[in-house]
């Protein structure tokens, strides 16, 4: 397979934090060391070649039989070069935290705060990193593969003054 210019830059700059790269469902992807995540997403959306200017989502998988058992999925997109590529970073479960992306794009809050209410993935240095989708009782990650179907959760009803 013939690397497009975005994976042939990414390899050439940050060639050692890189554990794969290639092409699936059409889209390149690359799997990247977390604690370059910030870094390789500013060099995706500022480097005049590529202008990756749009992240598109970030999300998380489950692979409770993998070692490490989580990836972070950040999806991005150029505008100007109407091109996708998409970021995979393993996570550990027992230290399962990935730097904030907000510095770079403030949509990455509300993307941020889905991870880690549905599957408990924290982003260091995010400013309000609070539960979205789901109450603050709310106990567990309901995204997780070992949550719990039949867990009965703690009841939510009217705050009494």
């Amino acid at each position: 397979m013939e690397l497009g210019v975005t994976l042939r830059k990414l390899k050439e700059k940050f060639g050692d934090w890189l554990f794969d790269v290639g092409q699936a469902f059409g889209d390149d992807f690359f799997v990247a060391h977390k604690d370059k995540v910030v870094e390789i997403s500013r060099f995706l959306r500022d480097d005049p070649d590529l202008r990756y200017n749009f992240l598109i989502d970030i999300t998380a998988v489950d692979y409770p039989q993998r070692r490490p058992r989580f990836e972070v999925v950040y999806h991005f997109f150029s505008l100007p070069f109407k091109q996708r590529v998409r970021m995979k970073v393993p996570v550990e479960e027992n230290h399962a935290e990935v730097p904030t992306l907000i510095s770079l794009w403030e949509g990455a809050n509300w993307f941020e705060r889905e991870v880690w209410d549905m599957f408990g993935i924290r982003f260091s240095g995010h400013p309000d990193l609070r539960r979205i989708l789901l109450y603050e009782s709310f106990e567990g990650h309901p995204l997780r593969k070992d949550y719990p179907v039949n867990k009965r959760q703690p009841l939510v009803g009217p705050k009494i003054s």
